[in-house]
């Protein structure tokens, strides 16, 4: 994925949360000259992958296949005594038409909860034991609600609407082309991108970067 595309994809994303009155953690603006600089009294965000994170799951396409994540807060399951927080959140943001392949988390239970923007549809599967689409009814919450439906269903989630995912329900997503942007919350457990998600058929969840131009902002994934 060319460096290019990411910083894009970021500015956007600022732009975005701006006009929308929506201030980030002053960490999210940070030049590279800025991280530099920084002290020990920030190691939590480079070791529990806060910050930026934008992906075309190898895809090579973002515009039509990707995703821009902020990361606010996050615990570690590799360090639980020194990080002891058990939950984390995230701003999830879907260009307008964009698709989030098909995946499922091991470990992770999330909240995916729309803030505003277009329409977001969402389809579910359960996973069988051999990682194929399983032909069950699968069961979630929407705002304090049971929902049982069809495996293979597409959901419609508006402005201000919520659904819960457990581990092992395959989703993906698309933001319906032509209504703009969405801007999702995920609150969620801990949150693990190395370990914990096994996607149907799409490729690389970090990407390989192509440093086609200078970094503008560190992803998480930099700070290395």
């Amino acid at each position: 994925m060319k460096r290019s595309v990411i910083n894009k994809a970021i500015d956007e994303a600022i732009a975005l949360m701006k006009e929308k009155q929506f201030p980030l953690p002053p960490f999210a603006y940070w030049t590279q000259d800025e991280w530099e600089k920084a002290g020990d009294e920030y190691q939590e965000i480079k070791d529990n992958m806060l910050g930026w994170d934008v992906t075309d799951f190898g895809s090579g396409d973002f515009s039509k296949t990707g995703l821009t994540v902020f990361t606010f807060r996050n615990g570690n399951t590799h360090n639980k005594e020194k990080y002891p927080k058990n939950y984390a959140e995230k701003l999830l943001l879907v260009s307008d038409g964009q698709v989030l392949p098909y995946h499922f988390h091991w470990s992770k239970m999330e909240d995916i909860i729309h803030r505003g923007g277009g329409d977001l549809l969402i389809t579910l599967y359960n996973a069988a034991e051999d990682g194929q689409f399983a032909d069950t009814d699968v069961e979630v919450s929407m705002d304090g609600r049971k929902v049982v439906v069809k495996a293979g269903t597409t959901l419609v989630i508006k402005p201000g609407e919520s659904i819960t995912l457990k581990p092992g329900q395959y989703h993906s997503w698309q933001g319906v082309p032509g209504t703009g942007p969405v801007i999702l919350f995920e609150v969620s457990t801990t949150n693990d991108d190395f370990i914990d998600n096994r996607f149907y058929e799409a490729g690389e969840r970090l990407p390989q970067v192509d440093e086609d131009e200078p970094i503008r902002h560190f992803m998480f994934t930099d700070y290395r």
